[in-house]
């Protein structure tokens, strides 16, 4: 009895030295601000800049999906949303990108909304066939609404972020914006996850029935995670389409959504750094794949079912795997 109260004591004073996620989380941006420093050419800046943008879009669907157990097929489509209606309030009326910056999180926020209300009431997958339809009526619009998006050809003209009359427009200067907002992004989700909101999304992920019979309002819990999430993946838009000065419809199809649900399943799904993970994989493995363009899909699909069936729960699961079976195997 002794013993076994010792290895509790020891086990928790280990748990208490572990360092908090809102730790790891300041060491790593930290380490990644150092990216412009060391990186050999502007490319390599210009694939951070990427991927930090990537991650904030599978971190918000990671929300959505992994934690509230609502999958949308229409994040894409929330995504280009932003990067339009950012792209287009700088291109056609002049307005600066950093008030194209939250408009863009609202208008997509408020198109969740209008989708939300009658597709979060039904059971099933209807929220996944409404967000679908959703996405590829948008793909329709990028491409029709020419006098506004460009078209097929895309939406050009569109300026940079500035600041104190510096044009942000290499991807040196473009990182710590991009990296600021990344930053306050994931910081967000995590307090996020750690309230009472929280809590009663897991709850209602969990079991819906039972989180509305101990008083969680099961509908509106999903609707503001809904909305929450479009807003974030329009904030990705409006970064991705002032940091490229340029918007083109085919970023933003529907396989691009289906691509994003695979990230996160990839890197964990319902687990924090999971989206890290699977921002790492969107943004560098179709550039490794460059040389096998015509079998790049082939390659890339192969290679991601591959590590789904090796681990199914992600590879941010992979450490926690190892030392459940390494701890296994110390006790027998």
């Amino acid at each position: 009895m002794v013993e076994a109260d010792e290895s509790v004591r020891r086990g928790t004073v280990l748990v208490a030295r572990r360092p908090s996620d809102h730790v790891w989380l300041i060491l790593i941006w930290l380490a990644l601000l150092t990216i412009p420093f060391i990186a050999p050419n502007a490319y390599v800046v210009s694939l951070a800049n990427m991927a930090l943008i990537n991650l904030i879009l599978i971190a918000s669907l990671n929300l959505l999906m992994g934690f509230g157990g609502q999958i949308s097929l229409g994040h894409a489509g929330f995504f280009g949303l932003g990067a339009y209606a950012s792209g287009i309030l700088n291109v056609k009326l002049g307005l600066s990108a950093w008030l194209g910056l939250p408009a863009a999180a609202l208008i997509a926020g408020a198109a969740a909304l209008v989708i939300g209300l009658p597709a979060l009431r039904l059971r099933g997958h209807y929220l996944s066939m409404a967000t679908l339809g959703w996405n590829a009526i948008l793909v329709v619009l990028f491409n029709q609404l020419v006098d506004l998006t460009g078209g097929p050809n895309g939406l050009l003209g569109v300026q940079p972020f500035s600041l104190f009359g510096i044009r942000l427009d290499t991807e040196p200067r473009t990182f710590p914006l991009v990296w600021l907002a990344s930053l306050l992004i994931m910081l967000a989700i995590l307090n996020l996850l750690r309230s009472r909101l929280g809590r009663a999304l897991r709850a209602v992920a969990t079991n819906e029935l039972g989180a509305d019979a101990i008083g969680v309002d099961s509908f509106c819990t999903k609707l503001l995670f809904f909305v929450l999430s479009a807003g974030m993946a329009g904030i990705a838009g409006s970064l991705y389409v002032h940091v490229n000065q340029y918007a083109s419809p085919e970023t933003f199809g529907i396989s691009g959504s289906i691509l994003l649900i695979v990230m996160v399943a990839l890197g964990g799904s319902g687990t924090y750094w999971g989206p890290l993970l699977g921002a790492l994989i969107y943004t560098a493995v179709p550039q490794l794949l460059l040389d096998y363009e015509d079998a790049e899909l082939m390659l890339f699909g192969l290679g991601m079912l591959v590590v789904l069936i090796v681990f199914p729960g992600g590879l941010a699961n992979v450490p926690g795997a190892f030392m459940r079976r390494f701890g296994l195997k110390g006790r027998s």
